[in-house]
């Protein structure tokens, strides 16, 4: 399996040494050639190995999802790294993504259970485990750098704390993130954790990573990588539980199913998109935005207008509050038909110049629903309280704020004929102002994290400048 650029590259590299790499270096994003084709024959395979208790379960379908599209680990120490990751012990279910059924045909899909209590955890606690995996074998060392929002950042400390020949430099809004989310990440004192806070909007942070990624000097001499979900490995290890929840929810291969993504950076559900294309039945895939509704006007109207630092709405789903969704770019490639060139002039030059393109008048777009199954919607944060309340008091089940989103928006897309699995994104007490707001009552907090806001933290302030985050890398890589 070789993956390209979706700017055109000429090169064409395999799963490790992208895996290391992040953007390509035409600052496009990496997919593979071609998707893997899953028939029916297969998906009934799948399921069985899903289904198959002591010998089977999730890691050993993400093993099988994962070694169609890698082909340079040898198997035993893919299923190894499979075996490591998804652990009852790491996600206290031998589910470890296990449906929770609302109504009739309308479920939601725990990927809460991890480490940082986010979806986040499911791809990043694999990627933990393969940079270790593969810097070993190299006998390198790697720098992350990323950008947050919220979840990638505590999730991707967490899973790299204390990894050989790695650090984490993570850029994060200053004071744009939840109390308990910033304690998360700011309370880690392991020595290769470096957490930075910036004066701005989340697409600072990732404009910043952009940058130091694309400047490839840069980027070479200091070992720069990436865990966001630019990086190919992360966004592939979530389309296994796109396979895990279509098997919960069905009892056949030929039933379909739908599934509502709460999306700001459009990698989850971008995550879904490659698991319809290689076969999976999937009807729909749902785009669920907050008040920062980029996606939503794109599938509803064809434009994609970045907006402005000073027009991004901070609210309470904060993770969303994204108005340049990086992995959007994969999909328009898909959606035209695979053409660098022409994604190269959207994406490297009209979005440079104008902050904006247009496809709604290009007959591709009326693909985007018809051949791609998308479609979308909107939720304010009254929708939020309302979703919140109604969800507790119809089924006493406390959610939060960004799978609220999705909720309130797969209610608008609802086809009594094919299941609904909305995609969980955190655990309601990264949240607690709004679900008091909401309910009246603080949500239930996880032993472990009790009193985590009160502990010492350690993270430095800087504003958005490439150079001073440069300099910050510079001067700590000798940090062991």
């Amino acid at each position: 399996m070789l993956y390209l650029s979706t700017r055109g590259h000429p090169d064409r590299k395999r799963f490790c040494e992208i895996l290391l790499e992040g953007l390509a270096p035409d600052g496009g994003l990496y997919l593979p050639e071609r998707y893997p084709q899953v028939d029916a024959a297969m998906l009934g395979r799948l399921r069985a190995v899903f289904n198959g208790g002591a010998s089977g379960g999730y890691a050993a379908l993400a093993f099988e999802v994962l070694s169609l599209y890698i082909d340079d680990i040898p198997a035993s120490d893919l299923t190894a790294l499979c075996d490591k990751t998804y652990t009852e012990a790491v996600y206290g279910t031998a589910a470890i993504v296990p449906l929770k059924k609302l109504e009739d045909g309308f479920y939601l899909e725990a990927l809460s259970n991890g480490p940082t209590l986010a979806f986040k955890d499911m791809a990043m606690q694999l990627l933990g485990n393969l940079f270790e995996y593969e810097l070993a074998r190299r006998g390198e060392e790697l720098n992350i750098l990323g950008a947050t929002s919220g979840d990638t950042g505590s999730a991707a400390e967490y899973a790299m704390r204390g990894k050989q020949g790695v650090r984490v430099f993570m850029l994060s809004p200053h004071g744009r993130m939840s109390p308990f989310q910033q304690a998360q990440m700011f309370s880690l004192m392991d020595e290769n954790i470096h957490n930075i806070a910036i004066d701005g909007v989340f697409d600072d942070c990732q404009d910043i990573v952009k940058a130091v990624s694309n400047e490839l000097t840069f980027k070479r001499q200091y070992k720069i990588g990436t865990v966001n979900s630019i990086n190919w490995a992360r966004l592939l290890a979530q389309v296994v539980y796109y396979f895990a929840g279509y098997f919960q929810a069905t009892s056949s291969d030929s039933q379909k199913v739908s599934f509502t993504v709460p999306s700001g950076n459009f990698g989850n559900v971008c995550a879904g998109h490659v698991a319809r294309q290689m076969g999976l039945p999937i009807q729909t895939l749902v785009v669920a935005t907050n008040e920062n509704d980029v996606l939503d006007e794109f599938f509803r109207t064809g434009v994609y207008r970045v907006r402005a630092s000073t027009d991004t709405y901070e609210t309470s789903s904060p993770s969303m509050d994204i108005s340049k969704a990086s992995n959007f770019e994969r999909f328009v490639f898909d959606l035209l038909g695979r053409d660098s060139a022409r994604v190269k002039a959207l994406f490297g030059v009209a979005l440079s110049r104008e902050g904006r393109f247009e496809l709604g008048a290009d007959p591709v777009f009326a693909e985007a629903a018809s051949h791609y199954g998308f479609v979308s919607g909107k939720s304010t944060h009254a929708d939020r309280l309302a979703t919140i309340k109604d969800t507790f008091e119809r089924f006493g089940l406390v959610i939060d704020t960004h799978t609220a989103d999705g909720v309130k928006v797969a209610r608008e897309h609802l086809d009594k004929s094919v299941p609904m699995i909305v995609l969980e994104t955190a655990l309601p007490i990264k949240f607690s102002e709004t679900i008091v707001e909401a309910l009246g009552r603080q949500p239930d907090r996880p032993p472990q994290f009790q009193g985590i806001e009160a502990l010492p933290k350690r993270v430095h302030r800087m504003p958005a400048d490439v150079e001073a985050v440069k300099r910050y890398i510079v001067q700590h890589c000798s940090d062991a």
